[in-house]
């Protein structure tokens, strides 16, 4: 089974229901932003959501022997909108694992680089129940986001619970994107400006959504049908993924991208 198949396993039931509208916009080609979960040593990981610390370590030693630097998303967008993204990658970090502070952080900080970290407000300190066949994975606390956010690294929004957005009604839709984004910037103390599509699931409704939330861009999976500011597509990294394995899936990406852009979504007809 691939990556994306797994991936797409991982999706409830209804969320996996309907067929991905037609992308928001076309334009440039998009920038490359790697999709990590978890940094750990794990036995399980049926949903192959989980690197190694010493593979995740041999990944950003091959960003850095090949003249990449890993930032945020934040970073990465701010940073091509003045021309000077060239040699920056994306480096995401879904779901809030503690891990990240644990395994990953250490490792960033050994190269300059930085990340964004997408964590759930309702859950953090908890566990990810969501994940019904995988293992239990410790959450970042509060404490830990705050900690993380001082230092100065991106604070993102995955969604209040961790809900798939596709399908639900209008007013929950809100909660999750509004009220996340209120209920971290009160935790962090500053804005939040980064969405990250909860299981990647995503269809134009969740765009605009995330939109009128007033965040400034959206993450997505390469797979997910939509492009744009509001649905950027990210490459999946996984625990096989070595230097040459990394360097196809870059390729693979600027094949398939190319006519990604990062046009804001229209508003929808009233």
């Amino acid at each position: 089974m691939d990556v994306d198949s797994a991936q797409h396993l991982r999706l409830p039931a209804q969320a996996r229901s309907g067929r991905p509208k037609p992308p928001a916009g076309i334009g440039r080609t998009a920038p490359w932003i790697l999709m990590y979960h978890s940094v750990a040593d794990e036995e399980e990981d049926p949903y192959l959501l989980t690197v190694s610390p010493s593979r995740f370590a041999a990944q950003m030693a091959w960003l850095h022997r090949t003249n990449r630097r890993g930032v945020s998303v934040g970073e990465l967008l701010r940073a091509r909108a003045a021309g000077r993204a060239d040699r920056l990658v994306g480096l995401t970090f879904d779901d809030g694992y503690a891990d990240f502070a644990r395994h990953a952080v250490p490792v960033l900080h050994q190269y300059g680089f930085t990340a964004t970290a997408y964590v759930v407000p309702d859950l953090l300190g908890t566990e990810n129940g969501w994940d019904i066949e995988g293992p239990r994975k410790q959450l970042l606390t509060v404490d830990q986001v705050t900690e993380l956010a001082r230092a100065g690294w991106e604070i993102g929004s995955h969604g209040l619970g961790h809900r798939a957005l596709p399908g639900l009604p209008a007013d929950v839709l809100a909660d999750q994107t509004r009220e996340s984004r209120r209920a971290l910037e009160e935790l962090v103390g500053g804005p939040v400006t980064g969405f990250c599509y909860p299981y990647g699931a995503v269809d134009l409704a969740a765009t605009l959504a995330v939109r009128d939330a007033g965040y400034d861009y959206a993450c997505a999976i390469g797979h997910s049908g939509l492009t744009g500011r509001f649905a950027l597509p990210r490459s999946y990294v996984g625990d096989r993924d070595g230097a040459w394995r990394l360097r196809a899936k870059r390729g693979r990406h600027r094949l398939r991208d190319v006519v990604t852009g990062l046009r804001r979504p229209r508003r929808a007809a009233r």
